[in-house]
């Protein structure tokens, strides 16, 4: 089930609606007779962290990861936090539609001058240094719902009821599958690069072994019958051989491919030659 990600500057209530959310749309859901789970991701973060934005990054990677464990077709996850930089609100959306599932942004569009208000209501260790919080508002990039990352985009203001029912008939509907820009891409296998390294150098010394007897004859490479060129030198099969790691390196084959795809890849730039 989707993923609703909660936005706003520090101390503007989003945790208080994080929390009114989760429970509202329990209580939707077991009025309704849906069979889903609601799961609220807290904002464990800590203030000096945002001090230096370099050390932002652990706490988005520790987010992530929350997300990941937790989202499923069957579960709405709720995560708490600033979420005020876009790329990361992009990241989000990904991981969604990955699922096939679909994802909302909640606003919490308290005015700076409420925040402030709000702020300097809380205990003084709680309270966010006054620089520390004129900076983060600086930063903050708002929520766009014209952006396909950013909607369905609820703003919600302090009087404002927040809209469970249109937030959940949003969440509901039918998501639309997943498009090469937004599938996150697996990564290769740890050993799938050394072997796409070494099998193609192996063909290239045996190439060049077989070139010094036959220049231009019929030979056989890995049991492969092949026509070598007139001409060839070391720095064109090194250049062809980068050439196709470059192709395949993010594409991984079975390594039992490997031998074939590279000496078609030869063959090729041979006949164009």
């Amino acid at each position: 089930m989707p993923l609703i990600t909660l936005t706003g500057f520090p101390s503007s209530g989003k945790t208080t609606r994080g929390k009114e959310l989760e429970t509202k749309l329990k209580q939707r859901i077991a009025d309704q007779g849906l069979e889903y789970n609601v799961v609220l991701i807290p904002d464990e973060s800590k203030k000096e962290d945002y001090w230096v934005s370099q050390k932002e990054k652990p706490i988005r990677g520790d987010q992530l990861a929350a997300v990941k464990r937790h989202i499923s077709k069957s579960t709405i996850v709720i995560l708490d936090g600033p979420n005020y930089i876009k790329g990361f609100r992009y990241q989000l959306f990904c991981e969604a539609k990955a699922l096939t599932t679909n994802s909302c942004i909640v606003h919490v569009g308290t005015s700076k001058e409420k925040c402030e208000e709000w702020n300097a209501q809380r205990d003084p260790q709680d309270q966010w240094p006054k620089e520390l919080m004129d900076a983060l508002v600086f930063r903050y990039e708002e929520p766009n719902g014209m952006n396909r990352w950013d909607a369905p985009l609820f703003t919600v203001v302090p009087e404002d009821e927040m809209p469970v029912d249109d937030i959940l008939d949003a969440l509901r509907k039918k998501a639309k599958p997943p498009n090469q820009a937004t599938v996150l891409k697996a990564a290769p296998p740890t050993n799938y690069l050394s072997d796409l390294d070494r099998v193609t150098m192996d063909i290239v010394n045996e190439v060049m072994q077989q070139f010094g007897q036959t220049p231009g004859g019929d030979v056989k490479i890995e049991g492969h019958e092949v026509t070598l060129p007139m001409q060839l030198t070391l720095p064109q099969l090194h250049r062809i051989r980068r050439n196709f790691i470059m192709l395949n390196k993010m594409k991984p084959m079975e390594i039992s491919r490997i031998k074939d795809m590279f000496i078609a890849h030869l063959e090729k730039y041979w006949e164009v030659d």
